[in-house]
């Protein structure tokens, strides 16, 4: 079976090709000696299979000697050289690779010995010509025996850097099966290209790659690269998706040197999957040929095959043409340290290759002076994973390679853009609305809205990112403890749980010592006070509490007692018309009064109104006490009119607090600010420096070095450092620190009044906030420590200046002046209130309207009034009617008598 397998192989017909014994000879001696790592075991597999093909073949005109000889790092330069000329190589085939890593000098010894014993050689080793270790500097004769040919190991390495470039890549993972016998280490993989990768190799083992995958994630690498098997490939995706590595932040590119397509039970996610394709006439022909050995690269296994039958056609033909020498001569290896390097100028073995034209399985073999390749074909095709499996893969484009890079050609209407990786931030926040608001479905789904999230969502378009939110977990924007460690968002920032800290976030000296902060993005903002706004509640009876209880008490009374006088007064005098009524009869009914004690009173109630009290008493004692009545009515009415219009017209009491002073100054109120904010951190400070001031003043004005006179100046002043802040802090610790905002206002609408109860010291947009949304709180006094806001990023961050550049430009456009427009002025939360600034209200129902129910009360009793009047008016009418019986006939009567 084995034998008819390699009976599939047509190295004989194609070899019989160019057999011809009718040129210059009909039997050549080749001897072909091929070089080979120790760790590279594909190379040295299909090369050997090869002459071991050839050596079962009887060929009519050639006779190969065929040596294989296997180098490591140890061996010295002399013990190379003897094995490489003592078989006297025809031709050699140099397999090694890496000329450039330390402490591996196989190669560079090859290249070395080939260059100085003149020995023809076709080495694929890898990386460009002019930087071979060995090959510096050939001239035009050694280029012509001296060749290089890429293998595909180096070359799929360029599709790396290629699609690196064309995505514009800033971090990059390679992953490279080890296997696969790829340069790990190519020193042109990335060079010039602005994308820093880590290039790494990985067994067959999920536990390995899953530790080498975390590691990139841990070093927020966003685009990956597997290059190998199927088998690895899998692996890696499988990985990949358990550790969540496949969302929309991450890209993944495979690459597999063998054409079977990858396949995952991962969730739903797309890759672009890269593989050479052998040439569609040659397919059959690379499949048989890679099932020969145990590798799933069909790739390599097909150019070493290729390389094989190029390189001994070329020489084959040169031989034949009498333009290579039938045996090469070559001085001893003891004296090659000394000696120059020996040219063979009539041999053109670069030319011959050139004219071969050779193709191979993947392509055509392109030679050129400056460095050969294989022109190696990787198709681009989108394969889309769902959790049945990979869907049909679509092909998307085709990758060439051609020094110095490859070219993507994409199908019409194709692009790469989809396969990118969105750079997803992550930001952490803290519910403060307006700026951040949060919200939260019936299905439990949580967003945020607000001015910060429409701000972010700006520079978003701008900067070409995606994000993910959440809220930090202690709820504080975070400060620092006496252990100096860091809370709230800021400890977000510095554990690298988090790329932005979004929301009102004050710039402070001691955050910028761990976090960066971009240019502010509003006004400056301060520290502010929160107190319930003073209100007086309305009472239908106003008009009645203008004046205590006892006044009008004392009013009635007076009421009373004068009315009774001027009765007394009226009956007692002998000048009154009630004494005197013969001598008024002739005047007026107007003027004939007569001061009853019913009158009196009427007298007394009307004169205290506009109406006037009518004709006063006749004799002189009454009219002076009526007189003295009108004096004492006049200014009740004048002070009862002027202390109503104050009362009805007033709408607000001045607050006794209107500044920070004020509330130091009085014990009536409490006052703190909440917990962990910078507000609290800014008394603290401030209690702290006046005590740091405090100890220098007492250490100098109690230093024993000074003299009498220095000490005189001191004594000005017995304590001239102001404690005001040390007591306005100690103040706030024993009253207890509200732990939320929420807390805190709650507190302030707990309050009996203005003068009475707690006031919440907070930023100052917070306190603008709440009183926008609730009528029974104000802001007191004017802010006090004012700092811009900010977004803070992690230090050294390169987004500081990134969010920095956005925020500007949106300043220039005037789009943050709109978000404020949007978030304060035109906020759906906003209550109208009252403008308690407002002087000329109008007088209200609820204070005006007993005035109403008086006039109501009084037309019931007079209607009540009328009806008693009516019932005794027509009771008394019936007693006082007689009846009077008249005879019809009166004078028949007389007459009857």
């Amino acid at each position: 079976m084995a034998q008819r397998r390699n009976g599939s192989i047509p190295i004989l017909f194609m070899l019989a090709i160019y057999l011809d014994c009718n040129i210059v000879l009909c039997q050549i001696n080749m001897n072909v000696v091929a070089v080979f790592e120790n760790d590279y075991k594909v190379a040295r597999d299909v090369v050997n299979k090869v002459f071991e093909w050839f050596a079962k073949q009887e060929f009519p005109d050639v006779t190969f000697n065929y040596n294989s000889i296997t180098i490591d790092s140890g061996l010295t330069e002399s013990q190379v050289c003897q094995r490489i000329i003592d078989p006297k190589p025809t031709i050699l085939i140099d397999t090694t690779r890496k000329t450039r890593e330390v402490g591996n000098r196989a190669g560079t010894l090859v290249k070395k010995i080939s260059r100085k014993m003149g020995v023809p050689t076709v080495s694929a080793t890898y990386g460009k010509m002019k930087g071979i270790m060995g090959w510096e500097n050939l001239d035009d004769t050694e280029k012509q025996y001296l060749v290089q040919i890429s293998p595909p190991g180096y070359i799929i390495t360029q599709v790396v850097r290629d699609i690196a470039s064309h995505q514009n890549m800033t971090t990059a993972g390679v992953l490279i099966d080890e296997k696969i016998e790829m340069d790990q280490k190519s020193p042109t993989l990335l060079q010039n290209i602005p994308t820093p990768a880590a290039i790494l190799t990985v067994p067959l083992d999920k536990q390995k790659i899953q530790q080498e995958l975390l590691k990139l994630k841990t070093a927020n690498t966003a685009n990956y690269f597997v290059i190998g098997s199927t088998n690895i490939t899998t692996l890696a995706l499988e990985v990949a998706d358990a550790n969540n590595m496949t969302g929309r932040e991450y890209a993944w590119y495979i690459v597999s040197l063998d054409p079977k397509e990858p396949v995952c039970s991962c969730k739903r996610f797309t890759t672009l999957w890269m593989s050479p394709r052998p040439i569609t006439s040659k397919k059959s022909k690379a499949e048989n040929l890679a099932s020969s050995f145990e590798v799933q690269s069909q790739v390599e296994v097909a150019f070493y095959y290729d390389l094989v039958l190029f390189t001994i056609q070329a020489v084959r033909n040169e031989m034949m043409k009498g333009n290579w020498p039938n045996e090469i001569t070559y001085q001893s290896c003891a004296s090659e340290q000394s000696i120059n390097p020996q040219e063979r100028s009539n041999i053109k073995l670069l030319t011959s290759l050139k004219q071969e034209a050779y193709e191979g399985m993947f392509g055509k073999f392109k030679i050129k002076e400056t460095g050969s390749y294989q022109e190696l074909e990787l198709y681009l095709r989108k394969l889309t994973f769902v959790a049945e499996g990979p869907m049909k893969p679509q092909r998307i484009g085709v990758w060439t390679y051609d020094q110095p890079t490859g070219k993507i050609k994409l199908e019409s209407g194709s692009e790469l853009k989809m396969f990118s990786a969105i750079t997803v931030y992550r930001v952490t926040t803290l519910t403060i609305p307006p700026f951040i608001v949060k919200n939260e479905d019936e299905n439990g789904t949580i967003t945020f809205t607000g001015y910060c999230v429409e701000l972010l969502d700006e520079i978003k378009n701008i900067l070409n990112f995606e994000y993910t939110i959440f809220e930090t977990a202690d709820k504080k924007f975070g400060t620092m403890n006496d252990k100096l460690e860091w809370d709230g968002m800021m400890r977000d920032l510095i554990d690298k749980r988090a790329d932005i800290a979004l929301g009102p976030i004050s710039v402070m000296a001691e955050r910028e010592t761990v976090v960066d902060f971009t240019v502010p993005y509003y006004d400056l903002v301060g520290i502010s006070i929160l107190m319930k706004k003073p209100s007086v509640p309305p009472s239908l009876f106003k008009f009645l509490t203008v004046l205590e209880a006892n006044v009008w008490a004392c009013i009635l009374a007076a009421y009373f007692v004068t009315s009774f006088l001027m009765f007394v007064f009226d009956r007692l005098s002998p000048y009154s018309y009630y004494n005197n009524k013969e001598k008024y009869k002739d005047d007026d009914e107007d003027e004939k009064r007569d001061f009853s004690l019913k009158e009196s009173l009427w007298f007394c109630m009307t004169s205290l109104t506009p109406q006037g009290g009518g004709e006063a008493p006749r004799n002189l004692s009454g009219r002076l006490v009526a007189a003295t009545w009108w004096l004492f009515g006049f200014i009740i009415i004048a002070s009862y009119t002027a202390n109503l219009a104050a009362f009805l017209t007033v709408s607000r009491l001045d607050s006794p607090i209107e500044s920070l002073d004020d509330l130091a100054k009085q014990y009536k109120i409490k006052y703190a600010p909440q917990a962990s904010t910078s507000a609290a951190t800014y008394f603290e400070r401030m209690a702290y420096i006046e005590e740091k001031f405090y100890e220098i003043w007492k250490n100098m004005s109690l230093d024993d070095s000074l003299n009498e006179t220095e000490r005189a100046k001191l004594a000005v002043w017995d304590y001239p450092v102001s404690d005001k802040y040390t007591k306005i802090w100690w103040t706030m610790k024993e009253t207890g620190m509200p732990k939320t905002f929420q807390e805190g206002v709650d507190k302030v609408l707990a309050s009996k009044g203005s003068q009475d109860g707690f006031a919440f010291i907070a930023d100052s947009t917070q306190v603008k906030y709440a009183v926008m949304i609730n009528c029974q709180l104000t802001s007191v006094g004017s802010e006090f420590s004012r700092k811009p806001l900010a977004l803070a990023v992690q230090q050294g961050s390169p987004l500081k200046d990134q969010l920095s550049s956005a925020i500007l430009k949106l300043l220039n456009q005037r789009k943050l002046e709109g978000l404020k427009e949007k978030w304060w002025n035109k906020n759906p939360a906003k209550v109208e209130c009252d403008d308690s600034e407002q002087q000329s209200d109008g007088i209200s129902i609820a204070n005006i309207g007993g005035v109403f129910i008086v006039i109501f009360i009084g037309v019931v009793l007079a209607v009540i009034t009328l009806g008693i009047e009516y019932l005794f008016y027509k009771k008394r009418k019936q007693r006082n009617t007689r009846v009077v019986t008249v005879e019809k006939y009166p004078n028949e009567r007389h007459r009857r008598h």
